[in-house]
């Protein structure tokens, strides 16, 4: 499967594609975290501002991962997801460093605990360590909200 999947960075999703992306978010990320609905999920985007998508699709159009960038208080964002299917590929790996192409600040939130559950009733498994890996720092900040309890990371491009 690795190798017939394709990253395709787009400014705006078209209907099928942010479909599956619904189903990836409520599928992998915590379940107190999902969209009930569409609309609901066309309000998340509409709060945030200079969005990128990133799909990770494969040649029938299924998408496998998604990651976004977009503005927030001055500052880059990002969030992403893999299908479980796929994870332990170095697919994650391989969409973050097409993101770092574009950018040279990513600053995100992650869960780091694995107290919640997915819709399928499994643990969510924090990816901290792997961002770890992808050269993000951990930083102190964090949001403690009845949804989410997760630290800020941050990259920055040594190279710049």
């Amino acid at each position: 499967m690795k190798e017939s999947l394709k990253i395709i960075q787009t400014a705006e999703l078209n209907e099928q594609a942010k479909k599956q992306v619904l189903d990836l978010w409520n599928n992998e990320y915590p379940e107190k975290l999902s969209y009930n609905n569409l609309t609901d999920f066309d309000n998340y985007f509409q709060n945030l501002s200079n969005l990128t998508h990133f799909l990770l699709t494969s040649d029938e159009n299924l998408i496998f991962g998604w990651a976004l960038t977009f503005d927030r208080e001055n500052e880059k964002w990002f969030a992403i997801i893999l299908s479980e299917k796929i994870k332990g590929q170095g697919l994650g790996r391989k969409m973050l460093e097409k993101i770092k192409q574009t950018e040279t600040i990513l600053n995100g939130w992650v869960i780091d605990h694995n107290n919640d559950k997915k819709k399928n009733g499994q643990l969510y498994a924090s990816p901290m360590k792997f961002y770890e890996k992808c050269g993000f720092e951990i930083h102190k900040e964090r949001l403690e909200l009845d949804k989410i309890s997760a630290v800020k990371i941050k990259w920055t491009d040594k190279k710049q």
